[in-house]
């Protein structure tokens, strides 16, 4: 969305400006967003983050508790599981480098585990549905860390629709944004009446629990931001096809180069397009996406520092267990950032980068 826009609908959003009591706006956005995205409740938050700390609550998570989440995050998913009061535990990548490893999710599964955390990275969905099935034959929460996936499918199913409760990101670029903001989605009503009442300090009542009865936080979504989500979800189609257009042109125009292998999702997922994503055969991975940052290609791993959740210095104070996999598989992704606003003209320039990179990589020069 371009700035006069943004500054337009944020204009009229404050023109509108509801009182005190009523949150018109950010009503109105869950409205729509339940909509659009078939199921019964949203529940508008102030970011991604209160989104995944909310949806533990809800889901009655807390101290003594265990929360399974792949050691292939960001840190913002470990840190919603502490702010809950759990201990995170960390599980390894498949073998085959998509999703967790359902071995080692087995294997981690104690009496004290109380949910599963699928985070999906760069709009992907990786093994979802089986991870989906294991939960429920455990009796395990499954609440989706779908910050990055909106629009992202699995077998016709959406991100952040498959578990109990999904969780999204309404920051600049996302696919659908409004500059900061989250919000979640399911279809249990006692979760959603419990994230409702935890987002506004428990002023709302929930099953069980009258209002005022718990304490909570202020995770509302500004109504501004309410009525920029809401004249951005009206483009969603568009945007998600655009997104998904401009990583395939990033492919194409990249081509096939040694070093670098698209990694391609399975048959049955179709991920939103939020980042190219490719493995790295060369050597020092890690080293070779810093490089492209530093020419202006934005990544994961060499402009975020990306890194596998156990090897995070904030993290050690969980005791990690190793998880060489996912180790591996950070170190190796190359996830190009992509923005709605990025032109062809950038897309070639971005694949000209990356390509020269490559090549002056393996001649050592």
């Amino acid at each position: 969305m371009t700035t006069s826009v943004a500054l337009g609908a944020l204009k009229a959003s404050i023109d509108r400006m509801p009182d005190p009591a009523g949150r018109t706006e950010a009503a109105a956005l869950e409205a729509e967003l339940a909509t659009v995205h078939g199921v019964r409740h949203a529940i508008a938050v102030s970011s991604g983050t209160a989104a995944l700390h909310t949806a533990l609550i809800a889901c009655n998570i807390g101290p003594g508790d265990e929360v399974l989440l792949p050691a292939s995050t960001v840190i913002m998913t470990v840190s919603a599981v502490t702010a809950a009061g759990a201990r995170p535990v960390f599980v390894d990548t498949a073998e085959d480098g998509r999703g967790m490893d359902l071995a080692d999710v087995a294997a981690k599964t104690t009496g004290r585990t109380r949910a599963i955390v699928p985070v999906h990275l760069a709009g992907r969905t990786d093994g979802l549905l089986d991870l989906a099935a294991f939960a429920q034959s455990a009796g395990l929460q499954l609440v989706e860390d779908a910050c990055q996936a909106q629009g992202s499918t699995t077998r016709g199913r959406a991100a952040g629709t498959v578990g109990s409760i999904g969780c999204f990101s309404l920051k600049d670029g996302k696919i659908i944004s409004c500059g900061e903001g989250g919000y979640l989605l399911t279809d249990d009503d006692g979760l959603a009446a419990r994230a409702a009442a935890y987002r506004t300090h428990w002023l709302t009542p929930a099953p069980g629990a009258p209002a005022a009865s718990r304490r909570g936080m202020n995770y509302r979504l500004a109504e501004p931001l309410a009525a920029l989500a809401r004249h951005n979800l009206k483009d969603l189609d568009r945007a998600l096809a655009r997104r998904r257009d401009q990583t395939h042109r990033l492919y194409d125009l990249v081509g096939e180069i040694p070093g670098l292998t698209v990694h391609a999702p399975a048959p049955e997922d179709a991920p939103n397009g939020y980042s190219a994503l490719w493995r790295v055969d060369l050597d020092r991975p890690r080293d070779f996406s810093t490089r492209l940052a530093e020419a202006g290609v934005a990544n994961s791993v060499g402009t975020y520092r990306l890194r596998a959740a156990h090897q995070h210095p904030a993290c050690q104070d969980l005791s990690p267990a190793d998880c060489p996999r996912a180790a591996q598989a950070v170190d190796q992704m190359l996830a190009v950032t992509l923005q709605q606003q990025t032109t062809d003209t950038d897309l070639h320039h971005l694949a000209e980068t990356i390509k020269h990179a490559a090549k002056t990589w393996t001649e050592g020069r």
